[in-house]
């Protein structure tokens, strides 16, 4: 039914937030990029849009979330257990914050953390051998 995600996400800033992701290892299509927004490549079918929040507002009328709500958590699957450890770990060295200590049940390891507008990421990896 679906082709892909575009998820749409209000930013404060967004030299910042594309600094930020940038050293995360994402990649950013320049045909969907002016000043105030860009379209960060998470995956051949997954993107992220980053709105200033002037421009995410002309989206809707109802109020942004700010950083003491939640409306979504994103939880992306890794190719690694190490790949969630790295990914997380250099989130947090570019300043995101910890949402919970590594979580490692055996099949599969899990870590969360919170970009720098404070939109709630969770990494984790499954074991493709515990999966029925």
């Amino acid at each position: 039914m679906f082709n892909q995600i575009f998820v749409n996400m209000p930013i404060e800033n967004l030299k910042k937030s594309v600094e930020f992701f940038t050293e995360l290892g994402f990649t950013f299509n320049a045909q969907f990029t002016d000043e105030s927004s860009t379209c960060m490549i998470v995956s051949e079918h997954i993107y992220v849009m980053l709105l200033e929040k002037e421009k995410f507002s002309s989206f809707t009328s109802k109020k942004i979330a700010d950083k003491d709500t939640v409306e979504a958590l994103f939880s992306f699957s890794c190719a690694s257990a190490d790949e969630v450890r790295a990914i997380s770990e250099k989130a947090f060295s570019l300043g995101a914050t910890k949402v919970n200590e590594l979580e490692d049940m055996g099949f599969m390891v899990s870590w969360g953390f919170e970009d720098l507008d404070g939109h709630m990421w969770d990494l984790f990896w499954m074991n493709p051998d515990h999966v029925q």
